[in-house]
């Protein structure tokens, strides 16, 4: 029995110091706990306030930390992909005089030469028996769907086409879109990285290939599958026929640029509609030092090398936008888990302290 009380005695006295920094606060007490509520003392006057947590509180405590590094992380991947976006719209606006130029000599050429054009071998138009798809993925995820997106379209129009007994093969440009397809059983043809800035030299990597397989009677039509840019929070899987070309369609569709805006603090895209150059007029007595036709069968591979550039920047910002809007979710969401995770934290906080303030009470009455 004396032992007991020794040790009961004991517990209330190293309870009691957790609460005090003072090495003689408990020094010839009137009673083992009176200096603790007493407001005179000198223990009273140098306490501390002293967190008191359990191992459940730690553990919320560190995870408070690991989701606001996130969100800081989050966050600053929002920005740079917004940088990259505004990017991605100066580029296209600086290919646009070049294309405007293309498409008016295009479109004198043709009414000079009238019909002697469809004989172009690139402007023929030969019975479909295989297809090549051209797939626009991006390289790297955390971009929402984007990727997802463009790969089911690419598999539904694949589909379409075996069901018209039709052979279809692929040039993937995008190492989202290369990885998935190579593991499944479809004939890809060529692989190629798709970069933050795609370059004209990138493009015309892959405007050769496309332009040697229909020539050589590989492929009778090039499809292009990229994803088009319609505002930060929307982006639409498209399909175009890249060759045989349409000599209407380059000399006479008009074209889209996009530009990146802010207001209230908010970003937007406004896309523009641009009218169709104007046919550059030849006068009939003009003397070429080539022949025209020579003069539009060399127009037509730049012309695709313009339009690959085109799409595969648009593709980016496609990516980008995609990217941000993510970004933005995840630390929207970081925010969310932050301030409950914070409620969890001082609820359990508050049970530690609340337990060992009856802990002292009850070693106070078992004193008594």
């Amino acid at each position: 029995m004396k032992f007991l009380c020794f040790a009961t005695v004991a517990a209330a006295f190293s309870t009691a110091g957790a609460f005090t920094t003072s090495p003689n606060a408990l020094v010839a007490p009137a009673s083992p706990l009176s200096h603790v509520f007493s407001g005179e003392g000198n223990a009273h006057r140098n306490r501390r306030s002293t967190i008191v947590m359990d191992g459940k509180a730690n553990a919320i405590r560190d995870r408070i930390k690991s989701v606001n590094n996130t969100k800081k992380i989050t966050s600053a991947m929002k920005l740079v992909a917004a940088a990259k976006v505004r990017r991605a719209q100066d580029a296209v606006l600086a290919t646009r005089p070049f294309s405007e130029t293309l498409q008016s000599v295009f479109g004198g050429l043709i009414n000079r030469l009238g019909g002697e054009a469809a004989d172009l071998p690139l402007l023929t138009q030969r019975e479909v028996n295989k297809v090549t798809l051209v797939v626009i993925t991006g390289d790297r995820g955390l971009c929402g769907g984007y990727n997802s997106f463009m790969i089911k379209k690419a598999e539904k129009r694949a589909m379409e086409l075996k069901a018209q007994n039709i052979d279809v093969d692929m040039i993937l440009v995008g190492k989202k879109g290369a990885s998935y397809f190579q593991r499944r059983d479809y004939a890809v043809r060529k692989v190629y990285d798709c970069g933050q800035n795609p370059s004209s030299k990138e493009a015309l990597a892959i405007s050769e290939e496309i332009i040697n397989t229909f020539l050589s009677g590989e492929s009778d039509a090039v499809e292009l599958m990229y994803t088009k840019f319609v505002s930060l929070i929307a982006s639409t899987p498209s399909v175009r026929t890249l060759v045989p070309f349409s000599a209407s369609e380059i000399s006479q569709k008009g074209d889209e640029v996009f530009q990146l805006t802010s207001r209230d603090g908010d970003f937007g895209v406004e896309r523009k509609e641009l009218e169709a150059a104007e046919p550059q007029d030849f006068p009939n007595d003009m003397i070429f030092e080539q022949d025209p036709l020579q003069i539009v069968n060399s127009i037509l591979p730049l012309y695709l090398n313009g339009q690959i550039l085109r799409t595969l920047q648009e593709s980016v910002a496609s990516e980008l936008a995609a990217r941000m809007q993510s970004m933005q979710a995840a630390s929207d969401n970081a925010s969310s888990l932050s301030k409950a995770l914070n409620q969890e934290y001082n609820r359990a906080r508050q049970a530690a302290v609340t337990q060992e303030i009856l802990e002292i009470v009850s070693g106070a009455a078992a004193l008594e």
